[in-house]
């Protein structure tokens, strides 16, 4: 009877293997042997045993994760023994030594995550610090910077390098807090390049916590813009044109061939010998022949009066946009392209 209570008990508070391995420190391999009985032990669910095992564990040597994991299998033990005290203060200890341990609230019991969460109300930590990988113009952008205090603190961020240290925020405030980090020096010059630290120090009476980030900073050229050789959407036109054949020449040669024999039949009273009307007929064939000849004949190109004027207007339009393109590639070559990419993160501490 008692078994089968225990065990309906694991049930509803917590699926103990599923618990123990949401967490970051699940994924730290346990050398201490003490420490592994005790996880062994927890799956057995012997929790007055788990809490024997993981105190002697804890008065032993044990690296800052294998703490985290001792502490946290208290808080689990103590859970679901229903003391919730003793769960608090040991999720308490657990976060205190990994401030960005979270538990999932999908594999765990509703009871376990609301000891941990009343934990991390009664803790002063800065968790989840992250700093985004970032490129932009120096003066043009910044660098996201987001951590979440736990509990009401002065807190103080800087940017440190060698000598260098940079104020990003001092402020009293709790829960995230969203930075813009220009990454430009007191004077506004960009930061050097280097690899800085991201320091976030939060004090609250006696109590004191601080956690970092290391990000790496490039500096790189801006690139230019290319001259242009023609605007976009715009083309010259053809600044002379061959005008359509005309007929005209043709029609001058009908008309002058017919003066020519009105003229002559006017002149000899309407009487033509046969050497004037030979004579006639030869003018009157050769204007024709001309006539034709030249309405045959390709015209000239002509000067486009109309192009010429748009093709003027386009090359000073053009001329100008390059102009405005050589002041800002000199803007443009005084600038500092800033990259900026974390590293690893070291952890918090008290």
């Amino acid at each position: 009877m008692r078994r089968t209570v225990l065990l309906a008990l694991m049930v509803l508070l917590c699926p103990l293997a599923a618990a123990a391995q949401t967490t970051p420190g699940a994924q730290t391999p346990v050398q201490n042997a003490t420490l592994r009985r005790a996880i062994l032990t927890y799956e057995n669910l012997d929790f007055a045993q788990v809490v024997t095992l993981a105190n002697q564990a804890l008065r032993e040597r044990l690296t800052s994760a294998e703490r985290a994991r001792a502490y946290e299998l208290l808080g689990f033990a103590y859970s679901a023994t229903n003391q919730p005290d003793q769960a608090i203060n040991a999720f308490k200890e657990t976060i205190l030594l990994d401030p960005d341990r979270e538990l999932d609230p999908s594999r765990v019991s509703p009871r376990i995550s609301g000891y941990f969460n009343a934990a991390l109300g009664q803790v002063m930590v800065v968790r989840q610090l992250d700093v985004d990988s970032v490129e932009f113009i120096a003066g043009q952008g910044f660098v996201p910077v987001r951590y979440t205090v736990t509990s009401r603190a002065r807190v103080r961020s800087r940017a440190v390098s060698g000598a260098t240290s940079v104020l990003l925020d001092s402020s009293i405030t709790v829960g995230q807090v969203n930075l813009r980090w220009p990454a430009q020096l007191p004077n506004g010059d960009p930061v050097p390049a280097g690899t800085y630290t991201i320091v976030v120090e939060a004090t609250a009476g006696q109590n004191s916590f601080s956690t970092q980030q290391q990000v790496r900073i490039a500096q790189g050229t801006v690139d230019t813009l290319p001259h242009l050789t023609a605007l976009p959407g715009y083309d010259y036109l053809p600044e002379s044109e061959i005008p359509p054949k005309s007929w005209r020449p043709m029609g001058l040669a009908f008309l002058y061939t017919g003066l020519a024999g009105a003229g002559t039949f006017a002149f000899e009273g309407g009487e033509l010998g046969s050497g004037a009307k030979r004579e006639l007929a030869v003018v009157s064939v050769g204007a024709l022949v001309t006539g034709f000849v030249m309405t045959l004949k390709k015209p000239a190109p002509q000067p486009a009066r109309a192009n010429i004027l748009y093709n003027r207007l386009l090359r000073e339009q053009l001329a100008r946009r390059n102009q405005e393109i050589a002041r800002e590639n000199a803007t443009r070559r005084q600038q500092v392209e800033l990259t900026v990419v974390p590293v690893a993160r070291a952890g918090g501490g008290r």
